[in-house]
């Protein structure tokens, strides 16, 4: 078995010198994505900007040969706790009953001044 990476058709492009996201075995393991559609605009409103981050992660996770009930783990970065509510309706309407495991923290900055990114552990299942 070797590391395969990972690049998502739809997501856009890393903003540094990293890939989507990396792939071993069924484990995936993504690079962070902050609210940058594919034509590069970076949306600044917290709820159009966590569902645009949500449905990039979940690009790079299917490129994997994964699905979003494959998504074991969310780590999210806010630059704004006060945030958190309205973070939490998009995450609970894009996961529904799935729930997998999360950390939101609030930290001092993010890339390009984004209100937030996350990134995800997900596993190829059948």
């Amino acid at each position: 078995m070797k590391l395969q990476t990972l690049v998502s058709p739809t997501a856009p492009a890393a903003i540094g010198p990293y890939s989507h996201g990396r792939k071993f075995g069924d484990m995936i393991i993504t690079s962070g994505q902050v609210p940058f559609r594919k034509d590069g605009t970076m949306e600044t409103d917290i709820q159009l900007a966590t569902q645009i981050v949500l449905e990039n992660l979940l690009s790079v996770v299917e490129a994997g040969g994964g699905r979003k009930d494959s998504i074991a783990k969310v780590d999210v970065f806010v630059r704004d706790l006060g945030d958190f509510a309205k973070i939490n309706q998009v995450y609970s309407a894009f996961f529904g009953e799935l729930k997998p495991a999360r950390v939101l923290v609030q930290v001092a900055d993010l890339p390009a001044g984004a209100g937030l990114e996350a990134a995800v552990i997900a596993f190829v299942v059948d």
